[in-house]
């Protein structure tokens, strides 16, 4: 039998979670944001899932996909994209971890064209808050409402 000093325990033993394939990053806080949120302006429905170690998060509904299912970015301040199609467009997406919030990440709003900083926290089993930014003080938070 093996004789294990303490040190070389404690390297074997933190190691293991990254050998499995986990990660602290994907602790049961950070997933709670995953699944259908309903959000306050024109009933807007984002998908959020896991884009590698972060979130990322695809519009599948609102008043103006239900008006017009071919809706196209025509406010992206990049002409270029102003032809993609609103309806499963990735507009959150680019967070890190960090306990049970994810933060640095953005979010694009379709009706202005413009691009936020973004941080999603959990607020609840069945709400998250959204905070965007064009630069900090300057923010403003919705709260979303998970679909069952």
């Amino acid at each position: 039998m093996r004789n294990w000093k303490p040190a070389k325990l404690a390297l074997v033993a933190g190691a293991a979670p990254l050998l499995l394939g986990l990660n602290p990053a994907f602790a049961a806080g950070n997933d709670s944001v995953l699944g259908k949120w309903r959000t306050p302006s024109k009933h807007g429905v984002v998908e959020l899932s896991r884009c590698g170690e972060s979130v990322c998060g695809r519009l599948v509904d609102s008043d103006g996909i239900k008006a017009n299912p071919d809706l196209r970015d025509v406010n992206n301040k990049d002409t270029a994209q102003r032809g993609r199609k609103i309806k499963g467009l990735q507009i959150v997406g680019g967070f890190k971890a960090k306990g049970n919030e994810w933060v640095e990440g953005q979010i694009y709003n379709p009706e202005d064209g413009g691009t936020y900083k973004a941080t999603i926290t959990p607020a609840g089993a069945n709400s998250l808050k959204l905070k965007g930014c064009i630069v900090w003080p300057l923010c403003k938070t919705q709260t979303w409402t998970r679909i069952p």
